[in-house]
């Protein structure tokens, strides 16, 4: 079961944050841009399972565009909805890989032990990043404009970008301490925003949103990844 599950999870990550381009989030409430979706869902469904005709993988690819269909038509594109919408994918996730605990171990690629692990690595390191931007960007958006009037064009997005991967990286090679230099990193080149109250506000709910998505799903990540088979690594708990 825990093969099955990194192997959707990385499919999951792989049509919402890498083959879904901005285009594709704008039209979703056109139906061919929702069986777009759904094709990428399935597709990336199969070739991380190794399987193709699997019910399994359809249903799931089902079920993802009607919660899309569902969030696009009856919700705004603000925080909780979305939050919500990934708590949806993901509980069908972890549905179908209790449904459906072999569908990895039957596929094309059940002879490579390590692959499930090296999977949820990946899958990981995408969702903590790229997926953890979104979430605290909308997030943030319920606060109105950013108030730190002088930024470099998409600074904050690097920024909460690269310290979530760090995060990610220091957590999975167990050096938990690194995140307390960062803290304190951040605190030091953000220490004139700080000064001001409304400022200051924006950068702490910003960062502690960052750090904490990040912790979560790498937290996640290290859990699942104990039930998997070595990777070959020995900073990673094999």
């Amino acid at each position: 079961m825990p093969e099955t599950l990194a192997a959707l999870f990385l499919a999951h990550v792989l049509a919402d944050y890498v083959f879904q381009p901005g285009w594709m989030v704008e039209e979703k409430s056109r139906p061919e841009t929702l069986f777009l979706h759904f094709l990428a869902v399935a597709l990336t469904a199969m070739v991380t399972t190794g399987q193709v005709a699997s019910p399994a993988i359809y249903a799931l690819a089902l079920v993802h565009i009607t919660i899309d269909t569902i969030k696009t038509h009856a919700f705004s594109d603000s925080f909780l909805p979305h939050i919500t919408d990934q708590a949806l994918h993901l509980t069908s996730l972890i549905a179908v890989a209790l449904i459906s605990p072999d569908l990895f171990a039957k596929g094309a690629y059940a002879t490579f032990l390590w692959l499930p692990k090296a999977m949820l690595l990946t899958a990981g390191a995408i969702y903590a990043t790229r997926a953890g931007g979104f979430a605290v960007g909308k997030l943030m958006e319920g606060f109105g404009p950013s108030p730190i009037e002088q930024s470099l064009d998409k600074g904050g997005f690097w920024i909460g970008l690269l310290e979530r991967a760090l995060i990610f990286l220091l957590l999975i090679g167990q050096m938990p301490g690194g995140i307390g230099f960062l803290v304190a990193a951040k605190s030091v080149l953000r220490f004139e925003a700080a000064q001001e109250g409304k400022k200051a506000e924006w950068v702490i709910i910003g960062t502690l949103a960052s750090f904490g998505w990040a912790i979560a799903v790498t937290l996640a990540v290290l859990f699942i990844a104990a039930q998997l088979p070595p990777l070959g690594i020995s900073t990673l708990n094999d």
